[in-house]
């Protein structure tokens, strides 16, 4: 990923930032890479698909997997992660891979890696791994990559559109009645569609990953920008497994549903999609009712943007 005429590698200044034994803050990363934390995390994200800061907690536990791998004791890979207690260390642990730190069994070359977004992780000693059936390009089918990459830069575009407004514009009643889904309820203003968008891809990936329904948000739009940040990548993490096995046939019992019902993982994204390019259009249209200019969020227009970079 050089940039053009410069000959440097620009991401992998900014990823050697984020994986500096030195950089432990947001802040400290950014500084090391000559840039504003704002202007670093967005590149990182944009170029990585993964927040600095979850990269390096993420990159720190299969770090510490490996350790433990290799007989570090618990105690040693907890403060090595840059944990300030083993207590924190193995609840984050424990979260990531199923199982507490101190059951670690030795494994397979990959066996500490965790699902990424980027095809980037640890690998031993001090290294990087970039896996190429993750990162670089469309995993598997360009229309499915380019889809999910879209509904997601332009979520977050909206999102940050939307923050320039106030809690009483976003919740201002603009199309009363206004049914998207008949179980996410009424979505009269622009808090409740882009609520719904976001907690859309957080309620299947709960579905998918067997965790409880996660809970919806009080109508904050930093809260919610957070939680987006959060899910895009693990959602686009999901779809590129799927299509690099071929499991688009894949059945998925839902035990969220009542009574519990089963979906092909195929027919769950092409869900997601038709209807979060509803919700993009339905926001773009209140926005525009608030006032505040916004483009079309055309994918023709998005992709030449990327092309370009």
């Amino acid at each position: 990923m050089e940039e053009n005429g410069s000959g440097r590698d620009r991401l992998r200044e900014l990823l050697d930032a984020v994986l500096d034994e030195d950089n432990r803050t947001l802040g400290e990363m950014a500084e090391d890479a000559y840039a504003s934390p704002y202007h670093f995390a967005r590149r990182l994200r944009r170029d990585a698909g993964e927040p600095p800061v979850a990269m390096r907690r993420r990159v720190e536990l299969e770090r510490a997997a490996w350790r433990l791998r290799g007989g570090t004791s618990v105690t040693e890979a907890a403060f090595a992660a840059g944990y300030e207690s083993v207590e924190g260390f193995s609840r984050a642990f424990a979260r990531a891979y199923g199982e507490p730190p101190s059951a670690v069994r030795s494994g397979g070359p990959r066996d500490h890696w965790l699902p990424a977004p980027n095809g980037i992780h640890f690998h031993p000693p001090t290294s990087l791994w970039v896996d190429a059936g993750e990162a670089g390009g469309p995993a598997g089918d360009p229309v499915t990559e380019q889809l999910v990459g879209h509904d997601l830069d332009d979520t977050r575009a909206l999102l940050d559109v939307a923050k320039g407004l106030s809690r009483e514009q976003l919740e201002r009643v603009l199309l009363p009645g206004n049914r998207v889904l008949a179980w996410d309820g009424e979505e009269p203003s622009l808090a409740a569609v882009l609520e719904n968008h976001v907690h859309a891809k957080e309620v299947w990936l709960a579905a998918i990953e067997g965790l409880d329904t996660p809970a919806r948000g009080d109508g904050d739009l930093s809260l919610l920008s957070e939680r987006h940040d959060a899910v895009a990548p693990r959602w686009l993490a999901m779809v590129r497994d799927v299509d690099r096995r071929g499991a688009w046939g894949d059945r998925l019992v839902d035990a969220l549903c009542e009574p519990p019902e089963s979906f092909l993982l195929g027919e769950v994204v092409g869900h997601v999609l038709t209807y979060a390019a509803h919700r993009r259009q339905l926001a773009r249209m209140l926005l525009r009712t608030l006032g505040v200019a916004v483009d079309d969020g055309d994918p023709i227009m998005w992709s030449r943007t990327r092309s370009d970079r």
